[in-house]
C-alpha cells in the first residue's frame, strides 16, 4: 500500500506495460526540469520498443514551485513525497512503478537519446545485475577537469557510476531499495545491496560509457569550482571525528532550501 503521504496524479498517457519506469527525484526544479524531460522525450521516440514502453515519474519532494504542473505538462506521473531525503523520495516513485526495470536519474541533468537502448540490449546480453550510464562535463576548467579525475579513480577502485543507475524492479524490491536513514550515500549503499545480490547470480554492475548523461555544475557554480575536493576531505574527516557536524553540514549542502539561478 502506498504511503499515506504519497499523493500520485496521473499524467494523459495509460502505459499498460512499460518495460522501464524513469523516476526523477525533484525539489523545486521547474527551471531545470524542461531540459531533462525533453531529453527523455527524445530518448523515448528512440526507443526500439515505443514510446509507450517507458514510463516517467518526477517525484516531487513538497517543492513549492511549479515542479509538478511543469512535470505534468510534459506527460510524466507526479508522485509527492513530503520527508525531505533523497532516498525516500527516490523510494516513493519506485512503490509506484510499473516498469520490469527501474532506472533513476537526478533532475538537473540530461540524458543521451539512445539511453534505453542501450541498457535493454545490454541486459539482453546478460551477466549484469545493474549499473549506471556516467556522466560528462558540460564545460572545462582546470578545478572541474581534477574533480572529474578524482571521480572517474574512485569509478575506477569500486567499479560505481552515477548518471542515470538502473537496475530490476524485483532487485529493488528485494530489498527495500535506498536507505531513507542517510542523508548521503545512500546511493553508494544501494549500489553495494545490488553488488551482493549479482555476486549470487554471477552477475556484476556495469557502466555504459557511450551513453552518459550531462551532469549538472550547480553546486559548483553555487560553492565554487574547488569546492569537491575540500568536501571529500571534509566528509572523511566528519565521518571519523565530528558526526554531528558532518550532519549539519549534509543538511545544508544537499537539503538547503535555496537554488543557485540558472
Amino acid at each position: 500500500m502506498v504511503d499515506k503521504k504519497i499523493i500520485a496524479v496521473h499524467s494523459e498517457f495509460n502505459l499498460k506495460n512499460p518495460i522501464f519506469t524513469l523516476i526523477i527525484p525533484a525539489y523545486n526544479e521547474e527551471a531545470y526540469l524542461p531540459g531533462l524531460l525533453e531529453s527523455i522525450n527524445t530518448a523515448r521516440a528512440e526507443f526500439s520498443a515505443g514510446p509507450e514502453a517507458i514510463e516517467v515519474i518526477v517525484a516531487d519532494n513538497a517543492s513549492s514551485d511549479k515542479t509538478a504542473a511543469v512535470a505534468l505538462q510534459y506527460g510524466a506521473l507526479v508522485v509527492r513525497e513530503e520527508k525531505r531525503i533523497i532516498a525516500a523520495v527516490r523510494n516513493a516513485g519506485a512503490r509506484v512503478a510499473r516498469g520490469e526495470f527501474l532506472a533513476f536519474v537526478d533532475a538537473d541533468s540530461i540524458i543521451h537519446p539512445q539511453t534505453f537502448n542501450a541498457i535493454l540490449t545490454r541486459y539482453k546480453q546478460g551477466g549484469i545485475v545493474a549499473g549506471a550510464t556516467g556522466v560528462q562535463l558540460p564545460r572545462k576548467s582546470l578545478a572541474l577537469i581534477l574533480t572529474y579525475a578524482f571521480m572517474v579513480s574512485m569509478v575506477w577502485l569500486t567499479g560505481m557510476d552515477t548518471g542515470v543507475v538502473f537496475c530490476r524492479k524485483t532487485d529493488f524490491d528485494s530489498f527495500g531499495g535506498y536507505n531513507e536513514s542517510r542523508l548521503f550515500g545512500e546511493d553508494v549503499e544501494f549500489l553495494l545491496h545490488l553488488r551482493r545480490i549479482g555476486k549470487k547470480r554471477r552477475e556484476k554492475l556495469c557502466r555504459l560509457r557511450k551513453v552518459k548523461a550531462m551532469y549538472s555544475y550547480r553546486k559548483f557554480d553555487e560553492h565554487g569550482e574547488w569546492h569537491y575536493l575540500f568536501m571529500i576531505m571534509r566528509l572523511i574527516f566528519g565521518t571519523l571525528f565530528n558526526k554531528k557536524s558532518l550532519k549539519l553540514f549534509a543538511q545544508h549542502y544537499w537539503y538547503g532550501n535555496q537554488r543557485p539561478p540558472l
